[in-house]
């Protein structure tokens, strides 16, 4: 075969436009596009090949906020099950460091996102230069070592032909369901224009095949002999059971044994609602249905989850002395976790070799049908009360969110990620399809919700994307609304304005303080705090600078209306809801460790560390 002479950057980018995945005879174009902003570093390397390079497929998104541009790729990654990507760009220097925040928001997620950011001038000749951070203990050090922190894998490419190498390690990587996470190839402004002759080899089309892996025979047969004498287990299902596609094993192995199902944030929407067996979000934001079963279970079946705090209420949610857990994972770091016995195999072939290996033992949970069926309803009972909460005051969050739940359909996704929201989403949200419950809650990154939307429903462009998002992150990260706006991809944006991170300000008070300090949206008076009125922010007149159409409702008998004429809308739109702050819903029988003062002048912190000794006292050490 022959070389192509090209520069780093259009090597790059002809490599990138010809990788596919394989899984389960299905082929799929692995690169979409690139998401990024142009700069010094990056425009005449990066931005070159983007513009000139004749025979690409790859399109070109432009951002207006890195970060912001790595929640969009990572939000298209975890919408098409890790089976699609999206490259993002930047220059180097502030641009390159904007996009730390999504690259950690990816990697503890595990969902791959390539970062492509400028890097300082490899021959050195004009240092320093601008936006060059000079270290007197290593001149090779900069600002893109950061990513070293936050990525999966890292590489800094010093001569053209170092290319090739990285960018094989960064497909391994990327198409590892195991070890996936932000991938950061670094690139220096001058070794990006470098021509080199490439062997055409380099750019034919390579399929990385995603192999399932089985349950190895003396795994099965461990697990199999955990289930003895187990009367009461409990699935906890998580993003592993949706990326594996695991759906109906999963329904078909807790049918076959009457075993009730739990869902971790990323696992919610695995199944609808209305499955008999659902019982909900687990943990520190579940339903009261799921905490009770948790308690008193004596075999814990943890499929594709990494057994966060959240969903082990700190550990405390396991309290049976009998209790036992079997975990389901590709991945060993979260397969051993809480001293498990891990079952290392995919989510869909595991359940699938575990329904049959069972079957032949005849075991079956000692759950009466009824018992179930009485938790479910009692849930479903309060949910339905919490949808209909009224205040005096104004609009309750829930009562909103209950609106809202009742006009979307099994064709609508849901994005959210921080604040009050997820644990009202996690125990409230009904889901009616597969798919549709988007939730970014491996770092609770404010500001991923508008942006994830945006990749949402570039992945998903049949369906509908709605961002559902606090005014607290809204005021920090709303920019791709603009790109929204820009390419004409319809998001509908569901704020709940409750003035200001009302989540953060509950947990205060949970925990000794009188009234809350510096949480909400308030102007400082004379006691030189910020306890004054609450600011008035015009969310919709933001909206409509940037081109979006806009709403704003105060009174909960006008939202159904607002929200059909958002629907019917062609362009991004934004739903600006004033609720009453503090009217989200609160913990069911579960605890969620964050620490009190020891000393304190407050009684009421003091009487807060006393309740959370207490409360440690039922936590598991491992």
């Amino acid at each position: 075969m022959g070389r192509i002479k090209l520069t780093t950057a259009q090597a790059l980018l002809k490599f990138l436009d010809a990788q596919y995945v394989e899984m389960d005879g299905v082929e799929y174009k692995f690169v979409h596009g690139v998401y990024g902003i142009f700069g010094h570093g990056n425009l005449l390397g990066i931005g070159e090949a983007l513009e000139n390079v004749g025979d690409l497929s790859l399109k070109y998104y432009q951002a207006h906020n890195e970060q912001g541009a790595v929640h969009a790729a990572t939000a298209f990654a975890k919408q098409k099950h890790r089976l699609g990507i999206m490259a993002c760009t930047s220059s180097i220097g502030p641009g390159a460091l904007n996009m730390i925040t999504g690259a950690a928001t990816a990697t503890i997620n595990r969902l791959p996102v390539l970062l492509l950011p400028g890097d300082t001038f490899s021959d050195r000749q004009p240092d320093p230069v601008l936006q060059q951070l000079e270290m007197p203990h290593s001149y090779g050090v900069t600002v893109n070592d950061s990513f070293q922190a936050v990525s999966k894998y890292w590489d800094r490419i010093q001569r053209p032909e170092q290319l090739m190498s990285a960018a094989l390690n960064a497909m391994r990587v990327l198409t590892d369901p195991a070890e996936t996470g932000a991938v950061t190839l670094a690139l220096p402004q001058d070794v990006q224009g470098e021509a080199y002759p490439y062997p055409e080899e380099f750019f034919a089309k390579r399929v990385f095949h995603i192999d399932r892996r089985p349950a190895a025979k003396t795994s099965l047969e461990r697990a199999v002999k955990l289930f003895q004498g187990k009367k009461r287990p409990l699935i906890i299902a998580g993003g592993g059971v949706r990326y594996s596609l695991a759906h109906d094993e999963l329904s078909e192995f807790a049918e076959t044994f009457n075993i009730p199902i739990t869902v971790t944030q990323a696992g919610k929407s695995v199944l609808t609602w209305e499955h008999p067996l659902n019982m909900g979000g687990i943990g520190a934001t579940g339903t009261i249905a799921a905490n009770r079963l948790a308690r008193d279970a004596d075999l814990i079946i943890a499929v594709g989850t990494r057994l966060t705090d959240f969903t082990t209420a700190s550990k405390t949610a396991f309290q049976n002395p009998a209790v036992d857990i079997l975990n389901i994972n590709v991945a060993a770091l979260d397969g051993h976790k809480m001293s498990s016995t891990f079952l290392p195999a995919d989510a869909k072939l595991a359940l699938a070799s575990l329904t049959e290996a069972l079957k032949s033992t005849g075991y079956r949970s000692d759950y009466m049908s009824g018992y179930l069926a009485g938790l479910k309803d009692k849930w479903n009972r309060e949910i339905d009360r919490l949808y209909t909460l009224e205040s005096q005051a104004g609009i309750t969050q829930t009562a909103a969110l209950g609106t809202v739940n009742e006009h979307l359909t099994e064709n609508d996704i849901i994005v959210a990620a921080s604040g009050s929201l997820p644990g009202d989403l996690q125990r409230l949200w009904r889901c009616r399809g597969p798919n549709t419950y988007h939730m970014e809650y491996g770092f609770s990154c404010m500001g991923y919700e508008i942006a994830g939307a945006l990749g949402a429903k570039m992945a998903e462009p049949d369906m509908d994307a709605y961002a559902l998002v606090s005014d607290g992150s809204f005021l920090m990260l709303h920019s791709e609304l603009l790109t929204a706006v820009q390419e004409n991809i319809k998001i509908t944006i569901v704020m709940f304005d409750n003035g200001g991170f009302q989540c953060i300000q509950s947990l205060q008070k949970e925990h000794g303080s009188r009234e809350g300090f510096g949480n909400e949206l308030r102007y400082r008076t004379q006691t030189d705090r910020l306890d004054g009125d609450y600011m008035t922010i015009d969310f919709a007149g933001i909206a409509r600078s940037l081109g979006a159409k806009a709403y704003t409702v105060t009174d909960l008998k006008d939202l159904s209306g607002v929200i059909e004429k958002a629907q019917a809308e062609k362009t991004a739109t934004l739903i600006d809801i004033k609720v009453v702050p503090g009217t989200h819903s609160g913990g069911y029988e579960s605890y969620w460790r964050v620490g009190a003062a020891e000393v304190s002048e407050n009684p009421e912190t003091l009487a807060a560390r006393n309740q959370h000794e207490e409360a440690a006292q039922k936590a598991r050490d491992w």
